[in-house]
């Protein structure tokens, strides 16, 4: 089995996660500092910052109100981290992130596969999102918005849009580029000044209070399992180049003025 799936398996983190802990040096198999792809048995002694690693029993699917300045890593040597905050009894991590400036719905999880799954960009799974700008909404905005905007060295998918109040508007993105909604309001000359998460798929925020966990299962759980499942309904469209792989160093480009 490769390190980074039974990382996944064993709770640890998402396989993309556990990829990133084995690159940065933190990750040890019988003493032996690992690399990508390694392969493993269930006999290998496997730890991470010289803590060992053991396979949780109990599989959970938690939603949890992010509050801003919140921090979706599993660094837990990071303030504010989201592990820490949470401090749930079983290992979970997020599926998913959002943004440290950013509050709602966030999954955890110690289901690898499941996380996986909801993860992959090309599932085009819904995420809503509720936002409010520094200046009111226009009908041009959210036509732009909707059809799609240059960042990150590509175009983003057409989504759903529309205007909630004066200053306001909702979201329904099928990808996850890093700060997306940001750096589409910003590249339109907008500033948000909140963002919320309340839906991926089929789980919504509700009226879970801000630092609040509940536990994802019976009816809600069946759907999601059967959706993530089923195949996209539509094929990707070529609208441009892939996102740039340091997003972190990235400035979207302002509109080129008319000479």
């Amino acid at each position: 089995m490769r390190l980074n799936k039974y990382l996944s398996d064993a709770g640890i983190c998402s396989r993309r996660e556990a990829d990133r802990l084995i690159e940065a040096g933190r990750v040890e198999v019988d003493q032996v500092k690992a690399v990508p792809g390694m392969q493993v048995e269930e006999t290998c002694v496997i730890r991470i910052d010289g803590k060992k690693i053991e396979p949780t029993e109990k599989k959970v699917l938690l939603a949890f109100h992010k509050p801003r300045g919140v921090e979706c890593t599993a660094d837990t040597k990071v303030k504010n981290n989201v592990i820490s905050y949470v401090n749930y009894p079983v290992r979970v991590y997020y599926a998913g992130r959002l943004d440290k400036d950013s509050q709602g719905l966030l999954l955890l999880t110690n289901r690898g596969e499941l996380a996986n799954e909801m993860m992959k960009a090309g599932n085009f799974h819904e995420k809503e999102y509720e936002v409010t700008v520094d200046k009111p909404v226009t009908d041009r905005f959210i036509s732009r918005m909707s059809r799609g905007v240059p960042i990150l060295g590509t175009i983003t998918r057409e989504c759903r849009v529309w205007k909630t109040g004066e200053r306001s508007f909702s979201i329904v993105l099928t990808q996850g580029l890093n700060r997306q909604i940001r750096r589409m309001c910003e590249y339109l000359g907008y500033r948000v000044v909140t963002l919320k998460r309340v839906r991926i798929m089929n789980i919504r925020l509700g009226d879970l209070p801000v630092g609040g966990l509940r536990e994802i299962k019976g009816q809600e759980l069946e759907i999601l399992e059967k959706t993530l499942k089923e195949k996209p309904p539509v094929r990707e469209v070529f609208r441009g180049g892939k996102p740039v792989k340091n997003p972190g160093k990235y400035r979207t480009p302002g509109k080129k003025k008319k000479s």
